[in-house]
């Protein structure tokens, strides 16, 4: 039989279903993440095509405020996807050639590629073996003479320990980036997140919670930071009077004072990110129905091991991860991914460790350097998680997962 794993993820072929003599607990696949759309998202997009702007117009700066008016941020720089806005964060906090960024490997790539952007050095510091994000004590430990910034994900929307971050940071005149592609709709501290590190960015990705279908966002109290982003947003063009080095030759008049990028969004994306934000709080409320369910399910299960959650985060999930422990289990994390697929359920792993891709072992990066993080992406598998999922899709889920944990239970 075939499955399909992720989001349009690729087509892998498999010769029999893993537990034999049996039917898949559902007949419809169900994949790891899926937008969701309504009619008002519609409308708001077919408003735009209808009006005189497509890009540069009145939508982004409405979606800017929004997302200020959401998080309690001074500013907010919107752009066209989330590594955009990791790239501008980094060239906004002044990283360059002989700069070191430290990251966590337990991340899409885009977190270290954007220090690279720059000619600086992604470092790798190893995450806390139970709620999966980087580690402060290892992110100290990587600290140098050179380190510049570091760049926390809040890995599958959990935020990570900010505060103990910022003090890090401060102490070593370092700028706190928080990746946040997972975390829109998080408080920490019962703050929103996007208000509380140096700079935060955001995704609107089709699988996160809110989507433009692309779409990305930086979010700074900072307004030097701000300056900045809204340059490297486009091309490093202004047309503001104040920043201009000659003498203006009319109102068409503009100059370009740094090497930017056309990382612009669209009014289409815009409109949809806008409309999507309505829906915020019911999209959280679900995503918090399914994980509460899904751990209540799990924990009791032999061989799974939930995410624990710490008490600052109020977390709006965007992944579910669940760990396959093998040495509880006549199974390892590959047959258990299979498995589930031969149940209908199909499912994701995130992520690969960075450094184990073949651009950095060019670059010198081996394994070793994170044992945690290792292990970790040994035994994940990332389950179904989205607002449309209806109580029947968790409970299939749940039945498959269970289904196979006890069956290879030892």
């Amino acid at each position: 039989m075939s499955f399909v794993i992720g989001w349009k993820g690729e087509v892998m072929v498999m010769e029999k279903p893993a537990i034999e003599g049996g039917m898949p607990v559902r007949k419809e696949k169900i994949y790891y993440g899926h937008q969701y759309i309504d009619e008002a998202d519609i409308q708001a997009v077919v408003d735009v095509l209808r009006s005189d702007y497509l890009t540069c117009g009145p939508k982004i700066g409405e979606l800017e405020r929004k997302l200020c008016e959401l998080t309690g941020a001074k500013y907010a720089v919107v752009c066209s996807n989330g590594t955009a806005a990791l790239h501008i964060a980094c060239l906004a906090a002044g990283v360059g050639a002989g700069d070191e960024v430290i990251t966590t490997p337990i991340t899409f790539a885009a977190s270290a590629n954007c220090a690279l952007y720059c000619g600086a050095r992604p470092v790798f510091a190893d995450i806390d073996s139970e709620t999966y994000n980087i580690d402060p004590v290892s992110v100290e430990k990587c600290v140098t003479k050179n380190s510049k910034a570091v760049v926390a994900v809040d890995f599958t929307g959990q935020s990570a320990k900010l505060d103990e971050l910022l003090t890090i940071c401060k102490k070593n005149n370092m700028v706190l980036i928080e990746d946040g592609a997972h975390v829109i709709g998080t408080k920490y501290k019962g703050r929103w997140n996007g208000s509380v590190a140096d700079m935060t960015t955001f995704s609107f990705h089709p699988v996160k919670t809110v989507t433009g279908g692309e779409g990305g966002a930086v979010l700074t109290n900072s307004e030097e930071y701000y300056q900045k982003l809204l340059l490297f947003r486009a091309h490093g063009i202004t047309r503001e009077e104040s920043l201009l080095e000659h003498v203006s030759d009319g109102p068409w008049y503009y100059e370009q004072i740094e090497l930017g990028y056309n990382y612009r969004m669209t009014d289409i994306q815009a409109a949809l990110i806008i409309s999507q934000l309505d829906k915020l709080e019911r999209f959280s409320n679900r995503r918090k129905e399914i994980v509460a369910r899904y751990d209540e399910a799990f924990s009791q299960l032999p061989g799974i091991v939930v995410q624990k959650e710490i008490p600052e985060s109020d977390t709006t999930r965007h992944l579910y991860i669940l760990r396959i422990v093998p040495e509880a289990l006549r199974i390892d994390r590959r047959g258990f991914f299979e498995a589930l697929a031969a149940e209908n359920v199909c499912c994701n792993v995130h992520y690969i460790p960075t450094y184990y891709f073949p651009y950095y072992e060019k670059l010198g990066y081996r394994k070793g350097i994170c044992p945690n993080a290792e292990k970790l992406y040994e035994e994940i598998i990332s389950l179904p998680l989205y607002f449309a999922m209806t109580d029947e899709d968790v409970e299939s889920v749940i039945e498959a997962v269970s289904k196979i944990a006890r069956y290879y239970a030892k």
